[in-house]
């Protein structure tokens, strides 16, 4: 193959069904409608720091691979949290940023990184797309190129070309067969089940009624509402509302059966919501608000309706967003995810290589220990 790298700065100058006939982008955070609609509806850009520099290979005429990738100039959004890298660039005088980061911008879930055709040879076109990505970081002056949350298979390609390999923590979910919810309880612990049940029943006794829809189902009050409660969570958090209502209506209308909305209900009015994003494989939870506290409403909107959607619609994994060790009790079991960082500096590159090693370690003990404390029955 005789291949030639291009940045493109809008995911539009390349063809959608191109970019979605590479192997990976069944996920869907890393399809071309997902990724257009961030940029069409201002979800990026300079005003949030994320400015789109998409990397492609092509042989010939033909995309044979492609990395979904931002020239950043804050660390927000990412999830994978480096923002002592940047105090300690600042302390010494050096600019951290801008920098590249190869990911999906808000979105923390494990996925492919680099987009390759299925019928190419994998590792040589790997390597030349790792190669391109650190030509242009070079070309640019960057501080540093990041992969955000990237799957197993691309994690050990980018290690074996020497990249730096952080190890952090989620809790996910799996399906080992279960019939149905109160089969799946049935695995817990008596105490453990007995909580759950206590907490569900909450949730009824406060005469809530709960609803599972797609995103193309709603109505545009609907849809009003559920952004209503995405945008109040960052503004009690202190946080950016960054996706718009037009975005998630634009991702439900182009991916059907892909966006999966549950809502709570009041005496016929919404109270409450949370949005979710589906693939053939996975669910996982994204976003959720309300306008006034329910016991554990948390809990159902955000794990139990995501839990009985897989079961009763046969999904093997259910990734329920970063962070939070309450997951563990709910049969969501610690998880290592990782990132893989080039960095430009000599110094900091051996002084940021020194820390991960430690922070692995910990890593890996920290999942251990938790992996101690699961709700399910012994040996199981």
């Amino acid at each position: 193959m005789q291949l030639r790298s291009t940045i493109i700065g809008n995911i539009s100058e390349v063809c959608s069904e191109n970019w979605d006939a590479l192997a990976g982008t069944g996920q869907p955070f890393l399809g071309h409608a997902f990724l257009d609609a961030l940029e069409r509806h201002d979800c990026v850009g300079e005003r949030w720091g994320w400015l789109p520099r998409h990397l492609l290979l092509h042989d010939g005429e033909r995309l044979v691979a492609a990395m979904p990738q931002y020239l950043k100039t804050n660390s927000y959004g990412e999830l994978v949290f480096d923002w002592d890298w940047a105090e300690a660039y600042r302390r010494s005088g050096l600019a951290y940023y801008p920098k590249l980061v190869v990911g999906v911008p808000y979105t923390p879930a494990t996925g492919a990184r680099l987009l390759i055709a299925p019928d190419v040879d994998r590792e040589a076109t790997a390597r030349a797309l790792i190669e391109a990505a650190i030509t242009h970081a070079k070309e640019l002056g960057v501080s540093s190129l990041h992969w955000l949350f990237p799957e197993r298979r691309d994690r050990d390609v980018l290690a074996a070309q020497g990249l730096l390999i952080r190890t952090s923590c989620q809790f996910h979910w799996h399906n080992r067969g279960y019939r149905d919810f109160d089969h799946y309880l049935q695995h817990f612990t008596s105490a453990k089940r007995k909580n759950i049940r206590r907490e569900r029943r909450r949730v009824k006794e406060s005469g809530i009624a709960l609803r599972q829809l797609y995103g193309e189902q709603l109505s545009t009050a609907q849809w009003q509402t559920v952004h209503r409660h995405y945008a109040s969570t960052f503004a009690r958090l202190g946080g950016y509302a960054t996706l718009s209502l037009a975005f998630f209506r634009d991702i439900s209308l182009r991916q059907p059966g892909q966006v999966v909305i549950f809502l709570a209900e009041r005496d016929g009015h919404p109270v409450a919501s949370a949005i979710c994003l589906r693939d053939k494989h996975s669910l996982y939870g994204r976003h959720w608000g309300c306008d006034e506290h329910f016991d554990n409403l948390h809990f159902e909107l955000c794990y139990y309706q995501g839990l009985d959607y897989c079961i009763r619609h046969g999904l093997q994994r259910f990734d329920p967003g970063a962070q939070g060790e309450h997951k563990i009790s709910r049969g969501f079991l610690p998880t290592a995810t990782w990132s893989a960082h080039w960095i430009a500096h000599p110094e900091f590159h051996s002084t940021i290589a020194d820390f991960l090693q430690r922070e692995t370690r910990a890593m890996q003990d920290y999942i251990e220990t938790l992996g101690e404390h699961t709700p399910f029955k012994r040996n199981y």
